[in-house]
């Protein structure tokens, strides 16, 4: 292991034989680009091969054992969760909700299948009313706190053509709570699954609904200034410009989704839940406490790989089985391609598949390339968790300073790009 200092910039951490452009990448970014703590992980095959962390900061107590908000990189997890009651033949990706939770019928949506919840078709992107931060405890949760407000809950899509898909950012991880913890012969919570069935049998550092051993790890997040982003949106590249992404990229990103957000149904919604007020606050004890399956998973970077590897190992890891072979195929079948604000091709279990074509778009490129052959998601302002079954890869990179702007989750994209150059290297 090596430590190497230049001013506050701390650099740790190992590479296989192979991937030391990948080293040498995270080297020039961390200290070309401004950042706060990253960790970098990567399997292949059963190695880890990529094992790096990092402070821009000098912060000497962040380590490979730090974990921080991954947002909706959170969401493969509930994607995992739902395959393994198809493994056990208790779900059924294209069955009605309604047929494993009756009451969900409220307000004329049962015909909406566990598929539609999936892909973002379920018609709540945003919810009508402010949960309770304290309902989203795992005991009140199982008291039906948000199931009975989901339960009577109406249907708003996007106007338009082409308008099933809208972005369930935060309460996608609510519905499928409630489906798992009705279906789950032992009545669990999706947080109660991650730490039994992935973080203790894997090792995975992977938490959703912190203890108070587990807030005591947890870093908190940051967001640069407006003020220092717009100062360093004057700088040219040349220059030394610390930030990737300037002010005008941002402009000009927001006006390419103008009509999408003028016809999203989010737009005039209430704020999702108390005690929120800036995405910083997803970092506070209460948030860290609650259940948001969609958006408050505190992970590792070796937690989310090591999650990752076993995905690209088809739900087999070290002996372990966690999916079988068939639950697995299910829930990466039917890739749907659909606008979703940017064209996104998410299976009937959840996960996205990412791939270019001759008709990508500019900003489809954006999203995919770079990461062609990858599963899973990635988190708001920065975090990666993805795996590549073809190639073995598993996965996952983890920052606490966010930048909202990189939408496309670029920073972690770059990691992405360089394994794939590397393992085709080494193959």
């Amino acid at each position: 292991m090596s430590n190497e200092k230049n001013d506050t910039v701390l650099i740790n951490g190992t590479v296989a034989p192979g991937f030391e452009s990948v080293r040498e990448l995270y080297e020039q970014r961390m200290r070309a680009l401004v950042e706060a703590n990253t960790q970098l992980c990567v399997y292949l095959g059963d190695q880890r091969v990529v094992d790096l962390w990092g402070s821009s900061v000098g912060d000497t107590g962040f380590s490979p054992d730090s974990i921080t908000n991954v947002f909706s990189s959170s969401k493969n997890f509930e994607a995992i969760a739902l395959a393994s009651l198809l493994d056990q033949g208790l779900l059924d990706y294209s069955a009605k909700v309604v047929e494993y939770w009756p009451e969900f019928g409220g307000a004329g949506k049962g015909a909406t299948t566990v598929a539609d919840i999936m892909r973002h078709e379920g018609g709540m992107a945003a919810f009508n009313t402010t949960l309770k931060i304290e309902d989203l405890l795992t005991e009140n949760i199982k008291l039906n706190k948000i199931g009975a407000i989901i339960e009577q809950h109406p249907q708003r899509f996007r106007k338009g053509a082409n308008n099933q898909r809208e972005y369930h950012a935060i309460t996608r991880g609510w519905i499928v709570n409630e489906i798992f913890r009705r279906v789950d012969p032992a009545g669990r919570t999706i947080g109660e699954f991650i730490r039994e069935h992935l973080s203790g049998p894997l090792a995975a550092d992977v938490v959703l609904g912190a203890s108070d051993q587990d807030l005591a790890r947890i870093v908190p997040l940051t967001i640069p200034s407006a003020r220092f982003h717009l100062l360093e949106s004057l700088k040219p590249k040349s220059m030394g410009r610390r930030i990737e992404f300037n002010a005008w990229h941002g402009i000009k990103l927001v006006a390419g989704f103008a009509g999408q957000i003028r016809n999203s149904t989010s737009l005039r919604a209430p704020t999702p839940m108390t005690g929120l007020k800036r995405i910083t606050d997803f970092s506070s004890a209460a948030v860290a406490r609650a259940e948001i399956p969609s958006a408050n998973s505190n992970c590792s970077a070796r937690g989310l790989a090591t999650v990752a590897a076993m995905m690209a190992h088809r739900g087999q890891w070290q002996g372990r089985a966690v999916l079988s072979d068939r639950a697995w195929q299910a829930m990466h079948d039917e890739p749907i391609l659909r606008d979703m604000g940017i064209n996104t091709a998410f299976t009937q279990g959840g996960v996205a598949y990412f791939s270019t074509g001759p008709n990508s778009t500019p900003r489809d490129r954006q999203l995919n390339q770079g990461r062609e052959g990858f599963y899973g998601w990635m988190g708001l302002g920065g975090s990666v968790f993805q795996w590549h079954p073809e190639l073995k890869i598993g996965f996952g990179y983890v920052p606490t300073s966010l930048f909202p702007i990189d939408i496309f989750n670029e920073r972690g994209k770059a990691y992405q790009s360089e394994v794939l150059k590397c393992v085709k290297r080494l193959t």
